[in-house]
């Protein structure tokens, strides 16, 4: 067979590499159920009409040829999903008459996305949403909830740095450039579209950008600076709002929003969790008319937000009914690869087992089926050992793999007789297969940095 080359863009990880990633979605799926969300899963592909109807490019899209010329439903192209936010909206409308409302949905799947690789850029990546989506209401208190549930699961990634989750409101700066005299519409999205470059381009080169196409005067331009610049983990930025002098119906409903927002999540900062409020966060994609949100982790800024979303009051309607939403995206593989690479961190065992049953011989092959059976009925992972090797090269063989512990079984006077070895400490004692249980640290792998052998926490 020809030697194979790696595809860029679309990340394999190795087994102890896997269990991290593994991790991070169990802790993200129990967590999301915690606070009462129901997991879906929605099929890859949806007709190209769709996946664009957002504002995003063709480029993005994987598109499907064969499956597109055997469609019997005449659609326009089929490609894959590169975001999980338009088939969910497909998937509330055609079940709507089957689901209660507000309906609390996660989602944890594959996305595929024509990007440029690049660190923490992937066109083939897992991601993790949560969403609530109503029938022609949405109280705003779900935006609230939303953005604690996130929290919450982040929370919960110990071997995670410390992150922020930034949050701003759309009404707010809606509101603030209406009371400039910014026209509605194409202006306003054109202005909170070059504002939103500011984490990637200097404040002197956004002014710019705002005279020549967004079409604003200079003295415009550096009072819509002006409310980019703020940022507080306080409701203090309703002040420093204020403070510029610009009056409008819209930003008191958007700076109201955004002060309980931010006053209800200062019970869940810690020295690792900041939710900060930054006027300069709009998110580009038109459809957003609320709360918006963007994550950075410490340390990794260069991969910019890790975790994104708002609020959308019209994203699905069906011409009878409108659907309203509230959700944020985590880009799982965006966060796991980059931290793989970066810190070493990885599984303290290649393999789920917590025990290799030794064999004296293939004789004796049915006798370790028994005691592995024994032990799993217990929920103890154990496997068998693949040949009957000297008893020294299957400890090896144990070690190598990071199984902590080895089963022997030998024949006694009174019926066989079990040992238990911890291959760590040389440690070796007498065992019953039907009692027997390891430390719970020891049941599943645990995450570790490659650089230390102490361990992180994984539950």
């Amino acid at each position: 067979m020809a030697k194979t080359t790696p595809l860029s863009g679309f990340p394999e990880l190795l087994p102890e590499q896997r269990f991290v990633e593994q991790q991070v979605i169990d802790t993200l799926r129990a967590t999301f159920e915690l606070h009462g969300f129901a997991g879906i899963e929605t099929r890859a592909v949806e007709p190209l009409d769709q996946l664009l109807r957002k504002g995003d490019t063709s480029k993005e899209v994987y598109l499907l040829r064969r499956l597109h010329e055997e469609s019997a439903e005449g659609h326009a192209g089929l490609g894959l999903h590169f975001d999980l936010t338009v088939p969910f909206a497909r998937y509330v409308l055609e079940n709507a008459g089957r689901l209660d409302f507000p309906f609390r949905r996660y989602q944890i799947q594959k996305v595929w996305r024509g990007e440029r690789p690049q660190e923490g850029r992937f066109r083939e990546f897992a991601q993790a949403d949560i969403d609530i989506i109503g029938r022609d209401v949405l109280p705003f208190h779900h935006d609230v909830e939303v953005t604690r549930v996130m929290v919450d699961a982040l929370s919960r990634l110990d071997f995670l740095p410390g992150f922020r989750l930034q949050v701003n409101n759309r009404k707010l700066i809606q509101g603030f450039y209406a009371g400039l005299g910014i026209a509605a519409g194409d202006q306003v999205d054109e202005v909170m579209r070059l504002v939103d470059k500011l984490d990637k381009l200097p404040p002197a080169k956004v002014h710019e950008l705002l005279l020549a196409d967004a079409g604003i005067d200079p003295a415009t331009a550096d009072r819509v600076l002006a409310l980019a610049t703020i940022r507080s983990t306080d409701t203090s930025f309703v002040d420093a709002v204020r403070g510029l002098g610009v009056e409008h119906p819209l930003l008191d409903e958007g700076l109201a929003e955004l002060a309980e927002l931010v006053g209800s999540c200062a019970g869940l900062v810690t020295d690792r969790v900041r939710v900060e409020a930054d006027l300069s966060i709009a998110r580009g994609l038109d459809y957003y008319t609320g709360t918006v949100f963007e994550t950075r982790l410490d340390g990794y800024e260069s991969l910019g937000s890790i975790c994104s979303g708002g609020r959308y009051d019209a994203l699905a309607s069906d011409g009878r009914s409108t659907y309203p939403g509230v959700g944020i995206s985590l880009g799982v593989s965006r966060v796991v690869v980059p931290l793989l690479a970066r810190t070493g961190l990885t599984a303290d065992r290649k393999v789920p087992s917590a025990v290799l049953v030794a064999l004296a011989d293939e004789a004796s092959r049915g006798a370790g089926d028994e005691v592995a059976t024994a032990l799993r009925a217990r929920g103890i992972p154990c496997e068998v050992a693949a040949s009957a090797q000297k008893f020294g090269k299957q400890i090896r063989n144990a070690e190598r793999r990071g199984i902590p512990y080895v089963w022997f079984t030998q024949d006694g006077d009174d019926g066989p007789r079990h040992q238990v070895k911890d291959i760590r400490s040389g440690d070796q004692v007498d065992a019953d297969p039907a009692t027997w249980t390891p430390p719970t640290e020891d049941l599943r792998p645990q995450v570790v940095s490659s650089s230390s052998t102490s361990k992180e926490s994984t539950q």
